[in-house]
């Protein structure tokens, strides 16, 4: 039988759970769904359990119950989630109006009633009614009669649970939490040639749930899954699944509905407050071609320098892409790497190109200026602009220029073939030999609807 638990009260457990096996399936949409399987000790009728062990981000409404060894049955009744943890800020707060005692530097005791406990000092009235108020930095110990009702060591769901029968079952328990997060790094290599590119991919897991994950089967989903806005103040959470396999360097990777599904074969421990890093794939090296784009709407100063690849078999990949940043790097002649510059991909499919932004080139220079401006009619009128592009460099090269054009526009004339890259971008490529200038006139005609 499966229960969905809703919370209600507090709930003071005498029965605690103990985790067996563990599964986690994490996405890149900071959402994380963990399976355990767990061993219940069960009292027969209406009793209280604690569920402890749970990331502190858990999503108390998600938790699912499901018996493995179908002996009987058990309904959950109620369910809180307490998530108030003992500091020292919380127990100050629940001894407001009750007496504490301080002991001060010199050994000297403070015996009275808290009023405040705040900006570095603590307000008591004595019993003769007057008020002190004590520095924290004088104070060497501070004792509590005993611990606040409602503070607990560590995250926990309470549970109210009838059971038919005694004993211990084995349930397999799932939920989601927010807290766990993974992206693909890739790190790029370009040889000498500047022509191919020896790219390595890694799975970065981050875990900030509020647990850690022991010897866990784990699984990573790449793709855009539809997430719905929740109705209450909740952090959003993260899936992750494990699963056995013989032990390997990286993830083994497939479809699975319309996403695709990263398994490592071996288990791993994915610690809470760390950053796990995996191999996602064996290295690869694939065919690149570098462009130069000048883009004046985004910087009419400066020419942008990427590199071209198609993700396919005969270039090298062939392979699914999660998204990710990308770190390019090339060798110096003494063999020391050289950072080139960095850009985010996106999720990518095989046989389709990628654009990677590098950076901006040292030795070309561009110019963009609008020459001329005529109102043909109140409908139409007519811009004709010049652009400048100056290479430094001692080889020829060739400049590709992407110009933002919004509205109804035509290319009337132009001195070097112009075509729409589409239906806001008109496109020129521009040679340019070494140490040489070239000048791009066009026309180009505005309709205003």
């Amino acid at each position: 039988m499966k229960s969905v638990l809703v919370c209600f009260a507090l709930l003071f457990c005498t029965t605690a759970i103990t985790a067996n096996e563990i599964s986690v399936t994490v996405y890149n949409s900071n959402l994380g769904v963990i399976s355990e399987t767990r061993t219940f000790s069960l009292n027969k009728g209406i009793n209280r359990l604690n569920f402890t062990d749970v990331p502190s981000l858990i999503d108390p409404a998600s938790v699912t119950v499901e018996l493995l060894n179908g002996k009987g049955g058990i309904t959950i009744l109620e369910q809180n989630y307490a998530y108030d943890l003992v500091s020292p800020d919380q127990i100050y707060r629940r001894y407001v109006d009750k007496e504490i005692e301080l002991l001060d530097k010199e050994g000297k005791l403070i015996t009275g009633k808290l009023l405040a406990y705040n900006n570095g000092a603590i307000t008591l009235k004595d019993k003769n009614n007057r008020i002190k108020i004590v520095g924290t930095t004088n104070i060497t110990e501070v004792n509590f009669p005993s611990l606040p009702d409602g503070l607990i060591t560590r995250p926990t769901l309470f549970w109210l649970y009838n059971s038919t029968v005694s004993g211990d079952l084995t349930a397999q328990v799932g939920y989601q939490t927010s807290g766990l997060n993974w992206s693909a790094e890739y790190v790029g290599v370009l040889d000498d040639s500047e022509t191919n590119l020896n790219l390595t991919g890694w799975a970065s897991i981050n875990n900030n749930s509020g647990k850690s994950y022991n010897n866990a089967r784990l699984k990573l989903v790449a793709g855009d899954i539809n997430r719905v806005n929740r109705e209450y103040d909740q952090p959003r959470r993260m899936e992750m699944t494990l699963s056995k396999a013989t032990p390997s360097a990286g993830f083994r990777e497939k479809e699975f509905f319309e996403y695709h599904l990263y398994t490592l074969p071996r288990k791993a421990t994915v610690a809470n407050h760390e950053k796990k890093q995996i191999s996602l794939f064996e290295p690869a090296t694939t065919s690149v071609d570098k462009q130069f784009i000048y883009r004046p709407d985004r910087d009419p100063k400066k020419v942008e320098v990427s590199l071209k690849l198609t993700n396919s078999s005969s270039s090298g990949l062939g392979i699914p892409l999660p998204a990710g940043r990308v770190r390019l790097f090339k060798a110096d002649s003494d063999g020391g790497l050289i950072l080139l510059g960095e850009d985010r991909i996106d999720h990518t499919p095989k046989d389709e190109e990628i654009d990677i932004k590098v950076g901006f080139a040292f030795d070309i220079s561009a110019e963009e200026k609008l020459i001329k401006q005529d109102r043909i009619s109140e409908r139409v009128e007519q811009r004709q602009f010049q652009i400048d592009i100056r290479n430094h460099k001692r080889s020829d090269i060739t400049v590709r220029v992407e110009k933002s054009l919004y509205g109804d526009w035509e290319l009337l004339e132009s001195t070097l073939s112009g075509n729409r890259k589409d239906g806001n971008t008109l496109v020129f490529d521009v040679s340019v030999k070494a140490g040489e200038s070239t000048t791009l006139t066009y026309l180009v005609r505005f309709t205003h609807r």
